[in-house]
């Protein structure tokens, strides 16, 4: 088995050896990650690996990928108490349903959702698939994956059709990278339009070009030039949405954060996943052991500091509006109350989307996290940049 693993990180271009691949071994063997009577967890072999065969962090990222993709599926990590068997979840069937079925398919709400899904766990003795009733794949049941229902709960799997509004996984999320090049002709003038948004000072700095230049005309007699003192004095909290749907604007946020990064001298950032709830965290590798508390961060930062969600707001409209809407955990409070006191907090807000501005009238959560915003959200483009940086400039 772990032959295959080692060729899977070879063939992922990870500088790996065959010393490494034994050392592995022996560790295993010598029991550090577990007695040899209990099979170590799937988390425990990841990080014995990782630090046995990967010597330069780097290449954390591709021995990520390689690891996920040759372990997929060996365990789902859940927070629910009762273990749905992974053989129920087997991607064998994936229905094509026409749009008048689609359209036929009925949606549950909130608290009828999970108590059906709290039977279907009691009842359900095997695995199903193809069905509109039992967790399965490839049905319209709103239980499982693979299949379609309009609203439902994904368990395993990919996702596909955007509707889940709880997922039951345990997901790890990466960084947005902030030495990224900005990479087209749009972004590279947005940050000089954050440039100027940026800059301001007072009559009281040196120009020293300036002076030699006069002096030199002057036949050598000294010509003190001043000049306006520019000063990088705006600050920014930049909170940034990742993971989910954000896979796809990921090269694009990148840039854009790369170019916050590189011109704002006083700037702090915190990600968070779909919406804002009672903590943040800085790092996508351990947030789950770095929260920030969002309380924390209102305390922390003074009202002068501009506020930039980044973020596509496509999501459940539950994420925002119900308690325990989330699709990770049960929040105590709703999104929208968490928005609210970070927009009253800091007065001077905006929301940057990089969904395409065609799509927002079809999707209901863009039309709620507007609203929230009093209309302060704007596109991902030059032109939504430069309207955003305006009205944070007043």
């Amino acid at each position: 088995m772990l032959i295959d693993f080692f060729y899977t990180l070879r063939a992922a271009k990870l500088p790996v050896s065959v010393r490494e691949y034994l050392t592995l071994l022996e560790a295993l063997q010598a029991n550090v990650v577990g007695p040899a009577s209990a099979a170590c967890s799937i988390d425990d072999f990841y990080h014995l690996a990782r630090t046995v065969m990967v010597k330069d962090e780097k290449h954390f990222d591709k021995f990520d990928k390689a690891f996920g993709a040759y372990f997929k599926g060996v365990e789902m990590l859940t927070d629910f108490t009762k273990d749905v068997p992974l053989d129920w979840l087997e991607k064998i069937l994936q229905k094509e349903l026409t749009p008048e079925q689609k359209a036929a398919i009925e949606k549950m709400g909130w608290d009828e959702l999970m108590e059906t899904l709290k039977k279907r766990l009691e009842e359900q003795k095997e695995r199903h698939e193809g069905g509109n009733k039992w967790i399965g794949t490839g049905g319209t049941s709103p239980f499982g994956n693979g299949g379609y229902n309009p609203q439902g709960i994904r368990i395993g799997g990919k996702g596909g059709n955007k509707s889940a509004v709880k997922v039951w996984e345990q997901r790890a999320y990466k960084d947005y990278d902030d030495s990224q090049e900005l990479g087209t002709r749009n972004i590279k003038v947005a940050l000089r339009r954050l440039r100027r948004f940026a800059r301001e000072g007072s009559h009281d700095e040196l120009d020293l070009d300036g002076t030699i230049r006069q002096t030199a005309a002057n036949a050598g007699y000294l010509d003190i030039l001043m000049r306006p003192e520019r000063h990088n004095n705006v600050k920014v909290l930049l909170l940034m949405d990742v993971g989910g749907t954000m896979d796809e604007h990921v090269a694009r946020v990148e840039e854009m954060f790369s170019a916050v990064k590189a011109e704002f001298k006083h700037l702090d950032f915190y990600y968070f996943h779909n919406c804002v709830y009672d903590f943040m965290w800085k790092n996508n590798k351990r947030r789950y052991a770095e929260k920030f508390p969002t309380w924390d961060i209102l305390r922390k930062y003074n009202k002068d500091y501009k506020l930039i969600f980044i973020g596509d707001a496509t999501m459940s409209p539950y994420e925002i509006l119900q308690r325990g809407g989330s699709v990770e955990y049960n929040n105590e409070e709703t999104g929208a109350e968490w928005l609210q006191r970070l927009t009253h907090t800091f007065p001077k807000y905006a929301w940057i989307n990089p969904e395409p501005q065609g799509v927002w009238q079809y999707r209901q959560s863009i039309a709620i996290i507007q609203q929230l915003m009093s209309n302060r959200m704007f596109p991902l483009t030059l032109k939504g940049l430069e309207d955003a940086m305006r009205l944070l400039s007043k």
